[in-house]
């Protein structure tokens, strides 16, 4: 492996679908593991009319395939533009982008279509525009190489996780809520192939929704709205009764669970013993955090060994100050130290795209990225596709 530091950009588009960010990391090969270390990081709103149109086509019932191969373009100009304008701001030359692309579809469980039953995944944004803007290789696509080999394709994180986070004497939660919520757990002085990881249920992605129908705002800024309600008891039970929460990991989720459907429902079912639309708001915040923690609690506590836990927050929920108050009482009590990820010195909104960075780096280097303990893969996999300049 040639030693020299590369240069790379990751681009992280979440299931929150609010907008593109871009860390760089410089990466440079370690005895044990690779040298990390953050040079840049910005965020991109995606623009109205984008973000409309990305909605629209997530899990949609029907959609027309002109619709979709013009957002896959246009998700590949928009990352494109990301990447050109933080690397301007910050005067980098780039030697590498990992893309994740815009998840549209994600079913990690095998269905009967056309004859045959399989996984499958769909990321969209346009490798080649991003590379062809850039002049640099892109890796894109990460996914299905996990899936093929057995995985559920997600998490993808772990492995930055492990580089970035394990301790040998303290035990580390890598938590972050995005749409979805997902953590990381290593055990003090635990090694890489026992690292385990899976996605706790929803994050972000049922308070926003309810946050632009009950408010007419794209999300609860801060947690404001939700300060001013009250939990509604029998609509949290309701919603902690999804049979998705009583899987064991490996398990992904995504709004083919928790999306548009399964917030109308939320909503309907908090109207049956609320009036008020703080209360509905404050419930869903509510079943974030109880959501994590039950997690924690039930599949992650016992690994820990009684040793002291670091749980480290990063994604846009680690902003929602409600949403952390609610999070801290139910984790503390388990043995937990509650933290923003900029405390152990990278931002939290930076962390999943310099995750795809790392990644990149690891395919450039015909090394596997995926962690199967971590998504049930039977082995290790290279992960993503190469498109060169």
């Amino acid at each position: 492996m040639n030693s020299r530091a590369m240069i790379v950009a990751g681009v992280m588009s979440g299931t929150s679908a609010d907008g593109v960010d871009v860390a760089v990391v410089k990466i440079q090969p370690g005895r044990l593991r690779p040298k990390l270390e953050l040079i840049a990081h910005e965020g991109r709103a995606y623009p109205r009319a984008l973000r409309r149109a990305v909605l629209a086509a997530m899990n949609a019932s029907a959609t027309s395939t002109a619709e979709l191969a013009r957002l896959n373009w246009r998700l590949g100009l928009e990352y494109a533009d990301a990447v050109s304008i933080t690397a301007a701001h910050h005067h980098l030359t780039l030697d590498l982008v990992g893309c994740h692309g815009q998840t549209l579809y994600h079913q990690p469980g095998a269905a009967a279509y056309a004859g045959q039953r399989f996984a499958c995944t769909w990321q969209a944004g346009e490798a080649q525009a991003i590379s062809a803007r850039l002049h640099v290789p892109v890796v894109s696509n990460f996914r299905p190489a996990d899936m093929l080999a057995g995985g559920q394709g997600a998490p993808l994180v772990p492995l930055f996780d492990y580089v970035l986070f394990a301790n040998a004497r303290r035990g580390r939660v890598l938590q972050n809520i995005g749409g979805i919520a997902n953590l990381t757990a290593i055990a003090p002085g635990a090694p890489a192939d026992r690292v385990m990881a899976f996605d706790t249920g929803p994050g972000n992605m049922v308070i926003d929704a309810l946050a632009q129908v009950l408010f007419q705002r794209p999300i609860d800024r801060g947690g404001r709205l939700a300060a001013r309600g009250a939990v509604i008891a029998s609509a949290l039970k309701w919603a902690l009764g999804n049979p998705y929460f009583a899987l064991k990991p490996p398990r992904t989720a995504g709004r083919e669970q928790f999306g548009r459907e399964y917030a109308a429902a939320f909503l309907r079912f908090c109207r049956k013993h609320s009036s008020r639309p703080e209360d509905a708001l404050a419930t869903a915040t509510a079943l974030t955090a109880e959501s994590i923690a039950a997690g924690y609690r039930r599949f992650v506590a016992r690994t820990m060994h009684d040793h002291a836990v670091d749980f480290i927050v990063s994604g846009g929920g680690a902003r929602n100050a409600a949403l952390m108050a609610l999070l801290a009482r139910r984790v503390e009590p388990l043995g937990c130290e509650l933290a923003a990820s900029e405390e152990f010195g990278f931002p939290a909104q930076a962390k999943e795209a310099a995750a795809f960075a790392l990644l990149a780096w690891q395919t450039w280097h015909h090394l596997p990225g995926n962690v199967p303990s971590a998504t049930g893969a039977s082995r290790p996999a290279i992960l993503g596709q190469v498109t060169y300049v």
